[in-house]
């Protein structure tokens, strides 16, 4: 792959007009577009049809949470939309990432697990009643969800070479906390650049607001990929 094929663009934005704007901007320029929570309660499936149909590769995440046959039922739909990939949550259990996976049709549409949040350090996983450190429930997690057969996980930067590390090289990781350099981190408590993400190991970088709130978003884009380029 190259630095551009490996680069997804979050689409969080209120609106398909908004959506359609930027998807007109960074077409060819950026390897996928994330619909996630926002989007897709504003546009709907329709909107997710109509990017996969225009050639977009279409990362669906809505990181479906709930019992296993509900789960199920939501990725058979989903992979009708001609999604390329789409998440459920880890910490909704083995049998649940399973029951998924054996509802995935044969359309080539890839299964990922979110981990731990971006959001997320430890004293907010105290909180939750979560035990241990974020790096020891990262891989707690990705191990499950190896376990489960799922494709990859959804993990921040600072766990993608534990992640790598224990479920080999063949274990699909998209990153998202991305943040070139300069750029604010905002409420990613795990952030790191694009390049250092790619150097330790992830397959996809996920990035939304450096290229969605720049003057030039397509700009934006491309030196996003040429710092994943030249590694800086």
């Amino acid at each position: 792959m190259t630095p551009r094929d490996r680069l997804i663009v979050a689409l969080d934005v209120p609106s398909a007009e908004r959506a359609r704007g930027l998807v007109e901007r960074l077409a060819g320029r950026v390897g996928m577009f994330k619909v996630g929570s926002q989007l897709f309660t504003a546009a709907g499936p329709e909107f997710v049809r109509e990017l996969a149909a225009g050639g977009q590769k279409v990362f669906l995440d809505l990181k479906y949470h709930d019992i296993p046959n509900t789960v199920a039922s939501a990725v058979s739909e989903a992979c009708r939309l001609g999604v390329s990939f789409l998440d459920v949550h880890a910490l909704g259990g083995k049998a649940m990432m399973e029951a998924a996976v054996g509802a995935l049709p044969a359309l080539g549409t890839r299964l990922l697990a979110v981990t731990i949040l971006t959001s997320h350090a430890e004293d907010s996983l105290g909180e939750l009643g979560v035990d241990g450190s974020v790096h020891e429930s990262v891989r707690r997690l990705a191990l499950l969800g190896r376990d489960a057969e799922v494709d990859g996980v959804v993990a921040s930067p600072h766990e993608i070479a534990l992640v790598r590390e224990a479920c080999g090289p063949d274990f699909l990781i998209v990153t998202p906390g991305i943040r070139p350099q300069g750029a604010a981190t905002g409420d990613q408590a795990r952030a790191a650049t694009p390049a250092a993400a790619l150097a330790a190991g992830a397959d996809y970088v996920v990035v939304g607001r450096p290229i969605l709130e720049a003057a030039d978003p397509a700009a934006a884009a491309e030196a996003i990929v040429e710092q994943m380029a030249r590694g800086a």
